[in-house]
């Protein structure tokens, strides 16, 4: 079987290697159902409701948030993206010409628990879906037997899913977007007609702090997709547009988040207890018709397998990056096992989902970020990436540096996550700067990440920049390089 053979087939058998360029057929325009895939979530009907319960804002300021979140979040995604098309390889992979072979392992390992973090809430948040939908058409309630048969049912179908690979997540999510589509204007025009559009239009303004707070609780979702989006591009050819790898990716998250927050925010209308809800999902199961309710949650369940689906498969990458030998699809299995086990806990000990999942976004953005921060200002002076030095982890490799590590990376990225933590505030953690601040008061504790591990980085002195010995041909990107 060609290696062609393999990569188009039902399983993805190709690892973190870097795709050659034979194989790299893939269209920009395929990037949108992608990311339309990776919000079909009824968390952002849960956020949208939580920034008019929880941050006391009115219609106007969510839909400024519902407008920036995925401009923001998803613009990050799409930038970061490029580096997928210019090395064929998956963000992790990619990132040990930056960090070093041995010193990859410190931000790797930080974006594989977090992302244990992720696919718990949405493996628990499926389970919560199914519970509903068995007790609105059914009258099933949810016990702790219950509970566990629903979880393992979601993590078995993301599993299936993920460990198929990139073909078999894109061809779903392709379908997931038309059916979710479809729903979600029907649910728009049931709360057009059906709600109470005095109490939605009266509600008064929240602060400006709590806007910019809103927005970032929305993009922390997209900011966690942003070391995956290579995974996602690599299959690009190194001729494919840059600009439209940005465009499709804000606007395929855009025309799914932009609804869903501001359906979710004039659903908190009816439900000003949503804050202290021990589940994320029943609600809807109370706003909504039967007929509507139910249909529009098993498509919701699908698109949050889906989205599982997608972290599982990045998360297969990340583990082999951190020197699991095993083949990707059963290092997927490792984050199905997690998440199975987490979520359990999570289902049967929190009292409050909503508080714990904001708690959760606002730490996870900070891990993300320190690493965004220097990967991003890496791509400024770098356009090619060694496939052969990228897989090899010896002394030999041309990524190995000093000792396995690139000193400024490393200082820049373990800086700007200290950073970070220090102006963050949750209900979990409060850092020492987080206080009368404006970056601490307006939750930007993510961006100062980014920032300081960004700059940083770029003012260290550097290993020198290796172009690699045997070019491809040349791109519309490609320049020479210097340290």
């Amino acid at each position: 079987m060609t290696k062609i053979a393999e990569t188009e087939g039902a399983l993805e058998t190709r690892g973190i290697e870097q795709v050659p360029d034979h194989e790299r057929t893939a269209r920009t325009r395929d990037l949108f159902p992608t990311w339309v895939g990776a919000n079909i979530s009824v968390l952002l009907l849960t956020m949208g409701a939580s920034l008019v319960v929880a941050y006391h804002l009115n219609i106007w300021q969510a839909l400024v948030v519902a407008v920036a979140a995925p401009v923001v979040a998803y613009g990050l995604v799409g930038l970061i993206g490029i580096a997928g098309k210019r090395g064929g390889a998956p963000g992790m992979a990619l990132s040990r010409a930056v960090f070093g072979q041995r010193g990859n392992l410190l931000p790797g390992s930080l974006i594989w628990v977090a992302r244990w973090g992720w696919e718990t809430i949405n493996a628990v948040t499926g389970a919560y879906a199914m519970l509903t939908i068995l007790d609105i058409a059914f009258g099933l309630k949810a016990n702790g037997v219950l509970d566990m048969v629903m979880l393992l049912a979601f993590v078995v179908a993301t599993f299936a899913i993920s460990g198929l690979g990139i073909h078999a997540v894109q061809k779903c999510n392709k379908y997931a977007t038309y059916l979710f589509g479809l729903f979600s204007v029907l649910v728009l025009v049931y709360l057009v007609v059906n709600t109470d559009w005095s109490k939605v239009l009266g509600h008064a303004a929240g602060s400006t702090a709590a806007v910019i707070t809103g927005i970032g609780m929305i993009a922390a979702g997209g900011v966690s997709w942003i070391p995956s989006a290579p995974d996602f591009t690599r299959y690009l050819p190194r001729t494919a547009s840059s600009r439209a790898i940005v465009g499709t990716s804000v606007g395929g998250a855009g025309i799914v988040v932009l609804p869903m927050v501001l359906m979710g925010a004039v659903m908190a209308v009816a439900t000003p207890d949503l804050a202290s809800a021990s589940d994320p999902v029943s609600f809807l199961g109370e706003i909504l018709p039967t007929w509507i309710a139910v249909p529009y949650l098993l498509i919701a369940l699908i698109g949050m397998v889906l989205i599982n689906s997608m972290s599982m498969y990045s998360a297969g990458f990340t583990a082999q990056t951190l020197g699991f030998k095993v083949p990707r699809h059963w290092a997927v299995s490792v984050n199905a096992v997690i998440s199975l086990v987490f979520g359990g806990a999570l289902m049967l000990v929190a009292t409050s989902f909503m508080g714990s999942f904001i708690a959760f976004l606002s730490l996870l953005a900070v891990a993300f970020s320190a690493w965004v921060g220097v990967f991003g200002a890496d791509m400024l002076r770098r356009t090619e990436y060694d496939g052969q030095a990228m897989t090899d982890t010896t002394r030999t490799s041309a990524y190995w540096y000093r000792g396995g590590f690139s000193p400024a990376a490393v200082a820049a990225w373990a800086i700007g996550l200290g950073a970070g933590l220090m102006f963050t505030t949750s209900d979990w953690f409060t850092g020492p700067l987080a206080k009368n601040n404006v970056i601490g008061e307006y939750g930007l504790g993510w961006v100062a990440t980014i920032v300081v591990s960004g700059l940083l980085y770029v003012v260290l002195p550097k290993p020198p920049v290796v172009t690699p010995a045997a070019s491809t041909a040349p791109t519309e990107e490609s320049v020479s390089v210097t340290a």
